[in-house]
């Protein structure tokens, strides 16, 4: 007898069998239904309901999918023999009740049982995004989830340049641009997305071009025009999550008020000559009650005491650090992984090379986000230049 052979019957010794209908019935009674077939395999077809992790992965993974080693586990491959050394391998990492179903998918799909042609990335995809499908985090399904979602960037300048690029190359399947401006040659000391040859053409189509070029898959959605109370919601209604990178006081408080009415996220950044700040502003987050912008400034300061956005000036990299946590902050809520910024605010110090953290408090008074708060219209507000953390 071969050792492979060998290998097997000592596997069918000490590993439970059992035929598809039986971990049909299972399945419903609560049991885990563990495809472990490639990915190729399982675009042809794979039972309803099933967890699926190919064998590769499986040690790495399984624990975070399937926390309680004492849930039934019950594995399936094409043809029943990798489920065995699946299960092994499931049993060696303490699950307790694992099973193999016998003739895999194979057999399943014959004896009429059902199934259904679940969705994967095709090859390009798994090519550009492949250090993302290696994150446990992440994966084929986070990967396909941020495929299917929409995010708008207000801005397409010095904070907007990373943000896109960074969430574009990430594979966020829709990204709208806010911008009613031209590229001057002063923006190009920071805004990345933009070059000389494309100087006195709107930002927007700007961007496109950039972000076209990089990942053409992503579907850019353009708003060459100045965003104000008539078009707020109409513009931001269908996106997942708002990237404000807005250097102007008016525009930050009526996206704020709009991203609370309308319960999406505000990742918020600002930079300032040579320091940055960035939060999360959003009240619905599941782990903390976070507050708005109008928690911190309930009202903007009068014109005259607001510096001149010409002689503010700022680093040229610093909008790229802030930036590229925006995308970073964006891809953890689409994700629905790690900690959010909300109700803490991050502020970079780039002189002294140094972080600082600050807790945010709602202010259980606030207009906009109050507990007895009430939406009583959005407030053109006369053009302030930026106070210090504004200049992007």
């Amino acid at each position: 007898m071969k050792g492979k052979d060998r290998r097997l019957a000592e596997l069918k010794n000490v590993i439970p069998e059992i035929s598809p209908e039986e971990a049909l019935a299972e399945h419903k009674q609560g049991a885990v239904l563990l495809d472990v077939r490639e990915t190729d395999e399982v675009a042809n077809g794979s039972p309803k309901g099933a967890l699926r992790l190919n064998r590769g992965f499986l040690e790495l993974r399984i624990e975070e999918k399937v926390p309680d080693v004492a849930q039934p586990v019950l594995v399936m491959c094409a043809g029943g023999t990798r489920s065995l050394f699946a299960a092994e391998a499931l049993k060696q990492l303490g699950y307790q009740n694992v099973k193999s179903v016998a003739g895999g998918f194979n057999r399943w799909k014959n004896k009429g049982l059902p199934f259904e042609m679940p969705r994967t990335l095709d090859d390009d995809a798994r090519e550009r995004y492949s250090r993302h499908l290696l994150l446990p985090e992440v994966g084929e399904q986070g990967q396909l989830k941020l495929l299917d979602s929409k995010v708008l960037l207000i801005g397409a300048g010095g904070l907007g340049s990373p943000a896109a690029f960074y969430l574009a190359a990430a594979g966020v399947g829709t990204l709208g641009l806010v911008d009613h401006d031209v590229v001057d040659r002063s923006n190009l000391q920071r805004q990345i997305l933009h070059t000389d040859a494309r100087v006195d053409i709107s930002k927007v189509a700007s961007a496109r071009e950039a972000l076209e070029s990089l990942n053409p898959r992503v579907k850019i959605v353009g708003y060459e025009t100045r965003l104000d109370s008539s078009n707020v919601e109409e513009i931001l209604s269908g996106y997942d999550v708002v990237v404000d990178g807005s250097d102007n006081l008016p525009t930050r408080y009526l996206i704020n008020d709009a991203c609370v009415k309308l319960a999406i996220p505000n990742i918020h950044a600002a930079v300032y000559r040579f320091e940055g700040q960035i939060t999360v502003f959003w009240p619905g987050y599941e782990k903390r009650r976070g507050g708005c912008y109008r928690c911190m400034f309930p009202e903007p300061p009068p014109p005259e005491s607001a510096p001149s956005c010409a002689e503010i000036g700022v680093l040229g990299v610093l909008p790229g650090v802030l930036g590229v946590l925006q995308a970073v902050e964006t891809l953890k809520v689409l994700l629905k992984i790690g900690d959010s910024l909300v109700g803490r605010m991050l502020y970079y110090d780039a002189l002294h090379g140094s972080f600082n953290e600050f807790k945010l408090k709602r202010n259980s008074e606030c207009k906009v986000c109050g507990d007895n708060a009430r939406f009583t219209g959005y407030s053109d507000y006369a053009e302030v230049c930026a106070t210090p953390a504004a200049a992007g």
